[in-house]
């Protein structure tokens, strides 16, 4: 090749390359943080608040006084009920405001054993109602009703006068599809694992103004567990393993009056999607051996082990990312006699992260055995998803059914 063509030749690849280079790096880190980037799980109906008094105070729960739906939000604070033996079944109608068929049912019960310890179990059933099944040519195939359910056992004792532990094993199973068979080639299955919950509790009796009060604090790391898979593949994605934080103050005002204020945080403990390099055409970069290029983040496919320690720090607009994506709750409870309760809370999670930012009112009624109470979600913002949302729980004491009263024989009621 003469001197001349090949001048002109290093030229022409030397313009037609620089825009690979300046496109591929034109994104800037801090422009990251406007950009939609939610993290996503398999099984997410996993993280919904199931009963009606956690979805009145803004859907919080690590902190509050134990009840029987504490084996979703907390298991230690099981340690901690006043009762030998609770029970409870909720209902959420979900969604209403795009389909009419899809709802959540949840039953909890426990029972005290010795020595400061308590055994729970608990049943989180799913319904997405029906799906018809439709080819490339829009002609049906089938109809199926997908649905999902987790099945916990939990078990939590006192590690002293003021302190809990408490450990879940739940197993899980999510059929979406039914066996269906997917355009990609293959059929697909229900997805199947087992995960875990480690959680710990503090409950402290403290005098404020004169005033009999309780400071409690909460930890529970949930739905640490093996990926899941959907197809004969073998691609598996993360379970929505969580890391609940929240603390409070229950004050009692006077004989009568009774006064709770809740705060917590959340945040998900699976990798944050990296952003990757872009080609002139906007197709991902690759290197040798095919992988996609990162720009920012970190490499998502790691193992739950990994994942547990390198979510604190992966998300491609850095620090003030990774912020975002934790979510935080206030929640407020008022007790009247210890029989009538007003509640309200407002949870909030980031735009580029979800957008779920609602606040939540409630009531509830205990008298005797039942104990009956709602929740009603109120989004920020107008045609939301999940606008008039309802929640709806029945608890029951069996202590007082019997007539036994528990270990405070039956003198207080339970919150």
């Amino acid at each position: 090749m003469p001197v001349r063509q090949f001048i002109i030749f290093l030229f022409i690849l030397t313009v037609l390359s620089a825009p690979v280079f300046s496109q591929s790096n034109a994104i800037s880190r801090d422009s990251l943080l406007g950009q939609i980037n939610t993290i996503t799980t398999a099984v997410p109906f996993l993280l919904i608040a199931p009963d009606a008094r956690s979805g009145a105070m803004g859907d919080l729960g690590a902190a509050t006084s134990a009840d029987p739906n504490s084996i979703h939000w907390n298991p230690a604070k099981m340690a901690f009920v006043e009762k030998k033996v609770g029970f409870s079944v909720s209902y959420t109608p979900w969604l209403r405001a795009l389909v009419p068929d899809i709802y959540l049912g949840y039953i909890a019960g426990y029972t005290k054993l010795k020595g400061d310890q308590t055994l729970g179990g608990s049943l989180l059933y799913f319904s997405l109602g029906d799906i018809t099944f439709t080819d490339n040519n829009g002609n049906v195939t089938g109809q199926f009703s997908p649905k999902e359910l987790a099945v916990d056992v939990s078990y939590a004792r006192k590690l002293g006068d003021d302190f809990s532990g408490g450990l879940a094993l739940r197993y899980i199973n999510s059929n979406l599809t039914g066996g269906a068979y997917l355009p990609s080639g293959s059929y697909s299955h229900a997805g199947n694992s087992v995960a875990a919950d480690v959680s710990v509790f503090y409950q402290k009796e403290v005098e404020l103004s004169n005033k009999r009060s309780v400071f409690t604090g909460g930890l529970n790391i949930s739905n640490i567990g093996a990926k899941i898979s959907y197809t004969e593949s073998g691609n598996k994605d993360f379970l929505p393993t969580n890391f609940r934080l929240g603390t409070g103050l229950k004050t009692e005002l006077d004989e009568y009056n009774t006064l709770s204020f809740t705060a917590e945080i959340n945040k998900l403990l699976v990798p944050t999607p990296p952003v990757y390099m872009k080609t002139v055409s906007g197709a991902d970069s690759v290197d040798e051996n095919n992988n996609k290029i990162i720009l920012y983040g970190k490499d998502p496919n790691v193992s739950v082990a990994t994942a547990l320690f390198t979510s604190w720090a992966d998300a491609p607009g850095g620090f003030a990312e990774e912020m975002k994506e934790f979510t935080w709750a206030l929640g407020l409870e008022y007790w009247y006699d210890k029989q009538f309760a007003i509640r309200a809370g407002y949870f909030h999670e980031a735009e580029t992260k979800g957008n779920r930012q609602f606040f939540t009112a409630g009531a509830g009624l205990k008298y005797s055995v039942f104990g009956i109470d709602f929740a009603y979600l109120i989004p920020t913002e107008q045609k939301h998803p999940l606008e008039n949302t309802l929640r709806f729980t029945l608890t029951i004491d069996f202590d007082s059914l019997k007539g036994g009263g528990g270990e405070d024989g039956g003198e207080e009621k339970s919150e």
